[in-house]
């Protein structure tokens, strides 16, 4: 949000009436540069005009705030600062000053100035928008939406067209799950400021919660028409293209997200997801690798990338991003799945010594580990038996009240008898598990594929 200060210009040049200013050739050539350097959004050049300023001119409020806003913009603080230190041992300790010290402390990160200024504004107006604003920012930044949204609310109290507090409603609003209130806001923010793409990003957003896709898609493309840049909204569109089957549109819109900026995971997971989903292995697992490049500690993309070279039985590769899944984020599952690349491989030896490694991990973090189910499996493919422990697993399997830990542990069940050559057995354990209704495990996938093969 731009602050109001930014906008002096326009409002008193637009009209070029300087109130108790004398109007002259000088004055109105000053306030056509000015205006004209501001439209073209050329801050440095605005800057400079304010060397050759007209006399009459020089000492107006104003106009110094409107320099100090421009040097912000210029990171210039410290000359902003020096205006308005100027101004306050002139006498001018109005709130227009204190203001622009708060915007120059919040620009500076400068904890202290900041916590300052805000006092200073709330002992003048306990319901000033700059210091409510920067207050709720701060909230919001510590997920406390419902203190955020409560000083956004009293910075509209005597500002009710303030901007970044509509913004700030709106977007606490949606955080808080009532989106009435939240459309509302962005709904009169876009009133002031038809420009602000945000506002149609979370009015695309409400609409999505509704399942309203084409409505939302409407809403990000005006956002997108305003910024074409946004990689936030291209990763959005192509959501509700997806929602509404249009895959095509949907790879597109995050092959732009990812164009916009290619070292952030987010645009690869979701179109890998997608390659995935057609069955499209090589793309996916291109896109799966550029995860992992630009975020090492998102486990999912290890998992992913384990799961396909699994199904193109790469037994290797398939157990060294299990082996970094597992790194990240310990689970039996994936332990399971180092110990079936091994056996795969039937390099017994090396799956006994993985397995003693994971028994040893997990009754250090359980002393109940060596009574569950998760024990006896690992045990099961170290020893490949016996009898005695096949019948235990198969008791414990049926007695597992959670659905998605019964699923997984059918699915290694079967996977050990695919592995000892018993077809018929391990094919009714993936029928089982495919059976299951909403099943929430990476190892439903490979049940399936079991069953193809």
């Amino acid at each position: 949000m731009k602050t109001k200060v930014f906008f002096i210009a326009v409002m008193l040049f637009s009209m070029l009436n300087f109130g108790g200013f004398t109007i002259n050739a000088e004055t109105i050539n000053f306030a056509q540069q000015l205006q004209n350097l501001l439209e073209k959004n050329d801050i440095d050049g605005a800057i400079r005009l304010y060397d050759d300023i007209p006399e009459n001119l020089s000492d107006d409020t104003d106009l110094k705030l409107l320099h100090a806003s421009l040097l912000i913009s210029a990171k210039r603080l410290n000359e902003a600062k020096a205006i308005t230190t100027a101004l306050k041992e002139g006498g001018n300790n109005g709130i227009e000053v204190l203001e622009m010290d708060a915007e120059i402390a919040m620009a500076s990160g400068n904890k202290g100035a900041i916590q300052t200024a805000v006092n200073a504004l709330i002992a003048l107006d306990p319901y000033n928008a700059v210091a409510n604003n920067i207050l709720g920012n701060q909230q919001a930044l510590k997920k406390k939406y419902k203190l955020a949204l409560g000083y956004y609310r009293k910075a509209l109290v005597h500002s009710p067209d303030n901007e970044e507090a509509l913004f700030g409603c709106g977007q606490m609003n949606y955080y808080l799950g009532d989106l009435t209130a939240s459309r509302t806001n962005f709904e009169k923010l876009l009133k002031y400021r038809p420009d602000e793409f945000q506002a149609y990003v979370y009015l695309g957003k409400l609409a999505a919660e509704d399942e309203h896709f084409f409505e939302a898609i409407n809403d990000v493309k005006k956002a997108l028409e305003l910024n074409p840049q946004s990689f936030d909204a291209w990763i959005d569109l192509g959501q509700y293209y997806r929602n509404i089957g249009r895959y095509d549109d949907a790879e597109k819109a995050w092959s732009k997200a990812i164009s916009l900026d290619p070292t952030y995971f987010l645009g690869y997971t979701y179109r890998a997801g997608l390659y995935d989903e057609q069955n499209r292995i090589p793309e996916a697992l291109k896109d799966y690798h550029k995860i992992v490049q630009t975020n090492p500690k998102y486990y999912f993309a290890f998992e992913e990338i384990g799961i396909l070279e699994f199904h193109m039985k790469n037994w290797t590769t398939a157990r060294e991003y299990f082996a970094k899944a597992n790194a990240v984020r310990e689970s039996t599952a994936y332990q399971l799945m180092i110990l079936a690349t091994y056996l795969m491989e039937k390099k017994t030896f090396d799956a006994k010594n993985a397995a003693d490694q994971f028994i040893k991990s997990g009754n250090k973090k359980d002393m109940n580990f060596s009574k569950s189910i998760d024990y006896n499996m690992i045990r099961l493919y170290k020893d490949q038996g016996p009898i005695n422990l096949e019948s235990a697993i198969a008791k414990q399997i049926e007695k597992e009240t959670d659905k998605n830990k019964r699923g997984k542990m059918m699915y290694y069940f079967g996977l050990y008898y695919q592995m000892r050559g018993h077809q018929e057995v391990a094919a009714d354990y993936y029928n089982k598990i495919t059976k299951m209704q909403t099943p929430m495990f990476f190892e439903y996938r490979l049940a399936e594929w079991g069953l193809q093969e």
